[in-house]
């Protein structure tokens, strides 16, 4: 099919996947209300047109955390991203680097931190669940800081596993799993050769890193529902901040309360998200959320948002509503499915050109000039 639009990726991403793992990437929890609103929402942001402002030269770069960002744009985290292509996380870290944004690793990815980092000619973020198992997250932090990772994305809204109703009936979980997915391979056999044959080892890299043995797919819902921590509290965290000297964001704020927290607890940055609607279905969306975060903490930490963004024109509409720069997840795993590395290049350069449009016919010169004034009062 022809690719027009930074949105075509997903059907496209659909047709040559198995669908275990297309719904897996595409699902949200529950009956998806939040994962819709994210993206309705978002996309009722009306922008306020502005004409003859001279916005020949433009300046997409922005910066965080005191280093030069060639786009607000860090591509997110996303759990199994090396089986959407051939080691689809050194892939994905490759553009990122040459885009001069961060990748951040998923701390369930395929590829191991040691493999990304090593491959990428700029340095990763790396992510981290609250787990049971801290022997595994102070072993993760240490070969983070040995890799020379600065950033920590500390992931906090997934106490439990939300309630993924495709997974069960695609193949990714429930009875007949393993039967399922074996099938739906060899109904793809383009996904089959590229990923499932020349793709080895899949497993999830940096916990058998930690455990001595390969952690598969088979493991991989078990692992999480069992690792996942519910009795968690901000206090319970301290040993991380007093552990981990680089920049940290905590990532799952929807509430300007727990911003607030965040700030307290010595956070550097927050990223106001609702698991992309895969969490707790009926939270609000993103974009209905940022507003009231940001007038609450705005200045005082770098602001981060994600959740229904998949044009050049939905990151400037967050930025708008008060986000310092956007996480990116779906909209570069479904590029990343259909064309690998050159995928994500095209994608980028589609949302390059949107940003540039917004940005002229906004009326702004800069990244730093997109703020609420940029917003259509109606």
């Amino acid at each position: 099919m022809i690719i027009s639009s930074a949105t075509d990726y997903r059907e496209a991403a659909r047709r040559k996947l198995p669908p275990f793992l297309f719904h897996y990437l595409d699902g949200g929890s529950g009956t998806e209300s939040t994962m819709r609103a994210n993206m309705s929402d978002l996309q009722d942001v009306a922008l306020r047109q502005r004409v003859l402002r001279g916005s020949e030269t433009l300046d997409l770069s922005t910066e965080w955390f005191g280093v030069r960002q060639g786009l607000p744009i860090a591509l997110a985290p996303v759990g199994l991203t090396g089986m959407y292509a051939r080691r689809g996380e050194v892939q994905a870290a490759t553009v990122a680097a040459e885009r001069d944004i961060p990748f951040i690793q998923s701390t369930v990815s395929v590829c191991p931190l040691k493999e990304v980092a090593q491959k990428s000619s700029r340095p990763l973020w790396c992510q981290l669940y609250v787990l049971k198992d801290r022997g595994f997250m102070r072993d993760y932090l240490q070969r983070a800081r040995e890799l020379g990772i600065e950033t920590l994305v500390f992931t906090v809204d997934m106490p439990v596993p939300g309630a993924r109703y495709r997974d069960a009936h695609s193949g990714m979980s429930g009875p007949n799993g393993p039967l399922r997915r074996v099938v739906q391979a060899m109904l793809h056999p383009r996904w089959a050769l590229d990923v499932g044959m020349l793709g080895r080892p899949h497993d999830l890299g940096n916990i058998s890193a930690y455990r001595g043995n390969p952690t598969g797919l088979a493991d991989y819902i078990g692992w999480l529902g069992a690792n996942f921590d519910p009795g968690i509290n901000w206090s319970d965290l301290q040993w991380i901040r007093d552990e981990w000297k680089g920049p940290m964001v905590i990532k799952g704020i929807l509430d300007a309360d727990d911003a607030r927290d965040a700030k307290a607890f010595g956070a550097d940055g927050i990223v106001v998200s609702n698991h992309g609607g895969r969490q707790l279905d009926g939270a609000v969306s993103s974009a209905r959320a940022l507003p009231s975060i940001a007038a609450a903490v705005k200045g005082d930490l770098t602001i981060f948002a994600d959740g229904g963004i998949r044009t050049g024109l939905d990151v400037v509409r967050m930025l708008a509503l008060g986000a310092d720069g956007v996480l990116i997840g779906r909209a570069f795993v479904y590029a990343l499915a259909v064309g690998g590395a050159a995928g994500v290049r095209n994608l980028f350069n589609i949302l390059e050109k949107d940003i540039r449009t917004s940005m002229v016919l906004t009326g702004v010169k800069s990244i730093r000039d997109i703020d609420s004034s940029s917003l259509a009062r109606l």
